[in-house]
């Protein structure tokens, strides 16, 4: 048992660790995938809406504590009833998820590593096993330094994974597992399975159905609807989505830019260098920035470089929101799913050149336009 409980601290201790770091990179991702939990579709709570961003920061620095004192054997009680306390919840959540097929990825790894909704609850229980091991043993867990050291090295640990939450929020995750990160063609990353002669993926989507004879409603899958169409009459489809199939999935989805109506997606990754504002919503832009973001785009027109400010908002916003910051730059619209995916600033921006991305800035880290204009 003795080796059995060490194996159970070194496997949840390093998880933990992992997990923790990985969502702490991007905190503000990970908010958003709470909110996702959040919304009416999924658990209704949308009353913690606004405190996704804290719970965010919180789960990534209590994962990263709690990974350490479990593998140190720090304080063994209060590490084994938090991390009972905290699987018991998260093997609920995923359960939730993959059964009624609300959340396609539970974010535990962030982007680094994605799961399907029913891995995240596999991955889940595993854990449950070992936790629950070093929940019986701890009492007989002896940790590995004096108490001095022990609240000394936790102390370095919190200090740590707050100043790594805080560095990654205020400019930019260290490391970008995203389809837009530096490097990443957006051309390439949009192809089709059917473009790169892959095999494709295959899903099935829920509809509600009506009963011809009876008139009961009931669920059933479009490929089962398919064969029983004369018997059943179309309701309405939900949000849920059976995956048949596993195979390429484009990274790149959704990514498109168009202005009254016209297109101009092919134009901005075809461009031999263009610049993208990123605004995904400009009631919740940093405005204090924008008097370098209008001499920046001044110093782009003078040299003929193309910015284009992307923005989901409506229209009204945008009007008020230009005449608050002075702003003479066109928007353009974007799903704003796809802008938050672009980059974790809002505003930031985004150097293209001929669709690949070749810079993404903070608005904390907004670059002078004559700074980067030697590397053109």
């Amino acid at each position: 048992m003795k080796y059995l409980t060490f194996l159970s601290r070194f496997v949840v201790g390093v998880l933990f660790i992992i997990s923790g770091l990985i969502k702490a990179n991007d905190a503000l991702g990970f908010s958003y995938k709470l909110e996702e939990y959040f919304s009416a579709d999924v658990l209704n709570l949308e009353f913690l809406m606004p405190m996704a961003l804290f719970l965010a920061a919180s789960i990534c620095i209590v994962e990263i504590v709690l990974g350490v004192m479990v593998l140190i054997g720090s304080r063994p009680k209060l590490t084994s009833w938090s991390l009972l306390g905290m699987i018991v919840f998260f093997t609920f959540l995923t359960f939730y998820s993959a059964y009624f097929n609300k959340v396609t990825d539970c974010g535990c790894f962030g982007d680094a590593i994605k799961l399907t909704p029913w891995g995240s609850f596999y991955k889940d229980i595993i854990l449950l096993f070992f936790i629950m091991i070093i929940f019986k043993q701890k009492d007989k867990i002896q940790p590995l330094f004096n108490l001095k050291k022990e609240n000394m090295l936790n102390a370095i640990v919190i200090f740590f994974s707050i100043t790594f939450v805080y560095h990654t929020y205020t400019h930019l995750p260290i490391k970008d597992f995203r389809p837009y990160a530096i490097g990443n063609n957006l051309v390439e990353g949009m192809k089709t399975c059917e473009e790169l002669e892959l095999p494709c993926r295959e899903e099935a989507y829920y509809y509600i159905v009506k009963d011809k004879a009876s008139g009961q409603e009931s669920e059933m899958l479009s490929t089962e609807y398919l064969q029983k169409w004369q018997v059943y009459d179309f309701v309405e489809a939900t949000e849920k989505v059976l995956v048949l199939e596993e195979g390429y999935d484009p990274p790149v989805k959704d990514f498109s830019i168009s202005s009254q109506g016209y297109d101009f997606t092919d134009q901005v990754l075809e461009a031999e260098l263009t610049f993208l504002v990123v605004n995904y919503n400009v009631k919740k832009s940093n405005k204090e920035v924008y008097n370098k973001i209008n001499a920046f785009y001044d110093a782009c027109l003078l040299d003929s470089i193309s910015v284009y400010s992307l923005s989901a908002s409506s229209d009204e916003d945008i009007n008020e929101f230009k005449h608050e910051t002075a702003s003479v730059m066109p928007f353009y619209f974007t799903d704003e799913t796809t802008l938050k995916t672009i980059v974790r600033s809002n505003p930031g921006l985004v150097m293209l050149k001929k669709g690949t991305v070749v810079g993404k800035w903070h608005f904390n880290d907004f670059p002078n336009y004559q700074d980067i204009k030697i590397h053109f």
